[in-house]
């Protein structure tokens, strides 16, 4: 039953949104991240303030405020994030950049073992071994191996990671995760703008051949409505769901948005970087199974 509603809708977002991004940074070339990133932050900022002056959010006015210092490093991972993020995806497949994206849980893993000692149920354990074995087992038989593709994955799984890390320790505040969401979004306006004058984005985007083409501006446009439009439905979800049943719904919605992506976009695939990507997904399996049984127990 779950998988209906606002499940199905969670699922066609995140489809939509990972194809459009891909289209947008692969096919069309658009390599400015700075420009992308910032509208689409840009988008998400406007369409959160109207719907918190109409009343379809709640967003509390004095604890966003009372925050919005101390939050500035989350905000700042936020950016290394999104930027590095798209830098993978424009270079890396669609699954490839999935697979390597959910090794960041490691980094989580690794943190709550080492600051709360946290023990690990063994679903865990055996999936935190997984996920970066899958990921060097895919960089070795990458035929299409692209070295900055990778590396760019690399820091956008730390900055992920450390994201988590930072949200972890910082409960205290008392943020939702829209309120969070909504200062990443102010910051991430203003920290882009900088850095796409600085780094010369601005110029080399108005040069960009296609910037005037409808397809582009199309797409540019569906990004930055499907990138908050996803956020919403999935603070939606996750309070109408369990952690096991969300955790159920976004394994199945990669595994889609996966395998419906070789078919869009062209990836070359061989025997073990098929069996790595089986693998990493066997990974998540069992880490929302871990979910189910207690993931972590506490000593």
């Amino acid at each position: 039953m779950w998988l209906k509603g606002p499940g199905l809708c969670f699922c066609f977002l995140y489809l939509a949104f990972y194809f459009t991004n891909k289209y947008v940074l692969s096919q069309l070339k658009f390599t400015y991240p700075t420009i992308f990133q910032g509208w689409q932050t840009l988008v998400g900022s406007l369409f959160l303030q109207t719907a918190w002056k109409l009343g379809r959010v709640e967003i509390r006015k004095n604890v966003l405020w009372s925050a919005k210092v101390s939050w500035i490093p989350g905000a700042l991972l936020f950016v290394g994030n999104i930027y590095a993020g798209s830098r993978a995806l424009s270079k890396l497949p669609i699954p490839f950049f999935l697979l390597l994206q959910n090794t960041s849980e490691v980094i989580v893993s690794i943190f709550l073992k080492i600051a709360r000692k946290e023990k690990l149920s063994w679903p865990k354990f055996l999936s935190m071994f997984m996920f970066p074995l899958s990921a060097v087992i895919l960089a070795y038989s990458d035929p299409q191996f692209d070295p900055g593709g990778y590396i760019w994955a690399m820091i956008h799984v730390l900055s992920v990671g450390a994201y988590k890390v930072f949200q972890k320790l910082t409960k205290s505040y008392s943020l939702s995760e829209l309120e969070e969401q909504f200062l990443n979004y102010l910051y991430s306006v203003l920290i882009l703008i900088l850095l796409a004058q600085l780094s010369g984005d601005v110029y080399g985007a108005l040069e960009f051949p296609f910037l005037n083409s409808n397809r582009f501006r199309s797409s540019c446009c569906a990004s930055g409505i499907l990138g908050v439009s996803l956020l919403l439905v999935s603070v939606t979800v996750k309070s109408n769901l369990s952690s096991e049943q969300y955790g159920t719904l976004r394994l199945l919605t990669k595994v889609l948005t996966a395998c419906l992506s070789l078919v869009v976009f062209e990836t070359l695939l061989n025997v073990t970087t098929s069996c790595s990507l089986i693998f990493c997904a066997l990974g998540e399996a069992l880490l929302v199974y871990g979910e189910r049984n207690g993931a972590e127990i506490k000593g």
